[in-house]
């Protein structure tokens, strides 16, 4: 069972590191932290490689990682924008309906279709959803639906969902192709440039929040570093499937964070949502 201590520490330092992003986006630019965060994370990963060893790639692996790398881009800046304009414990928990999409990309990229235990796992994933926003019940049965969509961070962190369902498929594909810890190198390194002309045209006049701030974002893409580097560990000694199901645990980890370190309110029905939607992907990658 030294799977689950890793996946378990896993979804622990995931955790932490949206805290920190949350932590650091109180007095830097978004753009610039999603930029030099994984900069580090990069710089942090490549001994790892380094020691773990280059494994052959083929054509296959480089198609991915320039869609599924550039998709990345886009999801990981609104990732960072959704953590810093809304709650740690309304919007982290929001990741986990990225198997809700997947009904309908998995089919097309990598034809893989969906069972009985995927219907139940969703069913539980929607009802979560629905418990994160129960407070506003007062306004009526759909107020808590309508809520996913009205507030600012919600609605990115949905955005994010829908994207990493089609590059969690390229994500597949990329590992296929190479190693899970070169895959994850490659892609950090291709989000760490790919991320530079967008914080270049947005944020360039902000550019000398850096310095001063290198240690929190050091941070950041430290407990990014870690987190991946577990699962790359946990991953050897079980299904991928059983760690990311674990993984997602961070998720109530954030929600537990958010209320004790920035008094998030609305801790027993997000703290309940979140624990609905993990159980639903469990359910969805165990059966």
């Amino acid at each position: 069972m030294i799977w689950l201590v890793f996946a378990i520490l896993t979804a622990f330092f995931e955790s932490l590191k949206d805290v920190s992003s949350k932590h650091s986006l109180r007095n830097l630019d978004a753009h610039i932290v999603a930029w030099i965060a994984n900069i580090f994370a990069v710089i942090f990963l490549i001994p790892l490689l380094l020691l773990s060893g280059i494994p052959k790639i083929d054509p296959q692996f480089w198609i991915a990682l320039l869609i599924g790398g550039s998709l990345n881009v886009i999801a990981f800046t609104l990732y960072i924008r959704a953590i810093q304009v809304a709650d740690l414990s309304l919007t982290v928990p929001l990741v986990a309906l990225t198997p809700l999409f997947l009904l309908f990309t998995s089919p097309l990229i990598v034809h893989e279709n969906p069972t009985v235990a995927d219907a139940i796992g969703i069913f539980l994933i929607v009802v979560g959803s629905y418990v994160l926003n129960l407070r506003e019940r007062k306004n009526g049965y759909f107020a808590p639906l309508r809520a996913l969509f009205q507030n600012k961070g919600s609605r990115f962190m949905l955005m994010v969902a829908f994207i990493w369902s089609i590059t969690s498929n390229f994500d597949k594909v990329g590992v296929v192709h190479s190693s899970p810890l070169f895959w994850s190198t490659a892609l950090y390194s291709y989000l760490a440039v790919g991320m530079f002309p967008i914080a270049l045209f947005n944020s360039r006049h902000k550019f000398n929040q850096i310095l001063p701030n290198l240690k929190p974002l050091m941070l950041i893409g430290l407990f990014h570093a870690i987190a991946i580097t577990f699962q790359m560990i946990a991953v050897t000694y079980t299904l991928v499937t059983q760690v990311i199901a674990i993984k997602r645990m961070s998720a109530l980890i954030s929600v537990l964070f958010g209320h004790f370190l920035f008094h998030e309110r609305g801790l027993q029905e997000r703290l309940t949502g979140a624990a609905i939607m993990v159980f639903g992907v469990i359910v969805m990658t165990l059966f």
